[in-house]
């Protein structure tokens, strides 16, 4: 059948009957996967387990990164020197849903534009409040 090592998996050691069904179906919990040929005959496959989730990174600009980090950080009245990233969430810097609603109410201000409730609702990162602004602010300007 199979041989593994590790989380590599030789395909040419499989038969092909189980090449797609039993190998590729057959792998839950894996997300990423990676295809090299090792030896002239025998191209192997490495499967990686990756967080759940899907994340997109979208292209706000560092610098509106970097304003969005100094409202949240003002709005919420972080001690100096709290660390705030694009990763951080507003639950982990400790912002319950009011919170989270001024700080959208201080991005608004700052920028310039409106953010639809419903979009406000599903901002839980810096990064995700920086490209929600970033695209309105693109948006109003066209």
């Amino acid at each position: 059948m199979a041989s593994i090592t590790g989380v590599g998996i030789s395909i040419a050691t499989l038969p092909a009957s189980y090449r797609k069904s039993q190998v590729l179906n057959g792998v839950s919990g894996l997300r990423l996967a990676s295809f090299s040929r090792q030896r002239k005959n025998f191209p192997s496959v490495r499967l990686q387990s990756a967080p759940m989730g899907f994340h997109v990174s979208c292209a706000a600009k560092p610098e509106t990164v970097g304003k969005v980090c100094d409202i949240v950080k003002s709005q919420l009245a972080l001690p100096a020197g709290t660390s705030v990233t694009g990763e951080s969430t507003f639950a982990a810097l400790g912002a319950d849903s009011l919170d989270t609603v001024e700080v959208v109410m201080g991005l608004e201000e700052a920028f310039g534009v409106s953010v639809e409730e419903d979009s406000a609702q599903n901002i839980t990162t810096v990064q995700e409040a920086a490209d929600l602004i970033e695209k309105l602010v693109e948006a109003k300007s066209t």
